[in-house]
């Protein structure tokens, strides 16, 4: 990967770890269907009206709009609100890497290296060790819910290949559009009429200022890098790399809202770090002597 896309990828997950403690703030107030409801409408309105759709099948725009919006994010908020705290779910998610990789070699004969497996086995095992540690049935149900945001996130990096999208931003712009209704239908079949009724009263400076975090950055910024990267390298090179989000999410949860991290936690999350070095090694491709007969 050329350096200038692997400070992108840097970018990219530093956004998204900070996006989890920020997003938090936004959740103290706000329901975490209607908020990412929020988050996605802001993204779609009113750019749509001044760029053009994307050149694929409109069939993909939509997918990947219901899956991310829906299926990740919105399942992602649901989970932090009943109990996981927002610096492990940006450990959790990383769960997606592994079914990314999974997806790549089944559907587009991706071949994972030997180094890929190690590097996958020990960011498991500090993965593992995070999920141990969680208590309560509250947490139980919120790790759940974001493994299943993992998975999502991994069929949308599989929709994002398959589509062949070259218009990025067009194609996230427009993917917005897809997910506040559905969103809209999950946060009133969970707590009626409820969940909308404070929505105003609730929108104090730092709530906006989450929601605008989440849409300007979070999501045009960071997933117009991500989905570039995407388009430029195999899926089982640029997944790897979302294991600098929990090392992002954890810390700006530490300073941010005083997440408390204890010593397994810790551990577990060095092992992460070694599992992606270890993952994103390649050996030097072999320098050729030069023919010396011509000199």
């Amino acid at each position: 990967m050329h350096k200038k896309h692997l400070a992108l990828a840097v970018l990219v997950t530093l956004i998204w770890g900070l996006n989890f403690p920020i997003t938090t703030l936004g959740l103290r107030s706000i329901d975490p269907f209607v908020l990412t409801g929020i988050r996605f409408a802001l993204a779609a309105l009113p750019l749509v009206f001044f760029i053009k759709r994307p050149r694929v099948n409109f069939g993909y725009v939509a997918a990947y709009g219901v899956i991310f919006g829906l299926g990740m994010w919105g399942v992602i908020n649901y989970g932090i609100q009943v109990g996981v705290s927002p610096g492990i779910a940006s450990l959790i998610i990383q769960l997606s890497v592994f079914f990314t990789l999974g997806w790549g070699c089944v559907l587009f004969n991706e071949k994972i290296r030997a180094t890929q497996w190690v590097g996958a086995l020990l960011a498991l095992i500090g993965l593992g060790g995070i999920i141990a540690t969680q208590q309560g049935e509250h947490a139980v149900l919120g790790v759940m819910m974001i493994v299943f945001s993992a998975l999502a996130w991994s069929v949308g990096n599989v929709i994002i290949k398959q589509s062949g999208v070259k218009e990025i931003f067009s194609f996230m712009v427009w993917a917005s559009l897809f997910p506040p209704i559905p969103l809209g239908l999950m946060a009133w079949w969970l707590h009626g009429s409820a969940s909308f009724a404070q929505v105003q009263a609730s929108l104090d400076l730092t709530a906006v200022l989450s929601i605008l975090f989440q849409v300007y950055l979070a999501t045009h910024v960071a997933y117009w890098g991500w989905n570039s990267l995407l388009k430029a390298y195999p899926v089982s090179t640029v997944a790897p790399l979302s294991l600098l989000i929990p090392v992002f999410g954890i810390a700006s949860s530490v300073l941010i809202l005083g997440e408390q991290v204890s010593t397994v936690e810790w551990v577990a999350i060095a092992i992460i770090i070694t599992g992606l070095g270890v993952g994103l090694y390649r050996k030097p491709a072999p320098r050729v002597a030069p023919d010396c007969a011509h000199r």
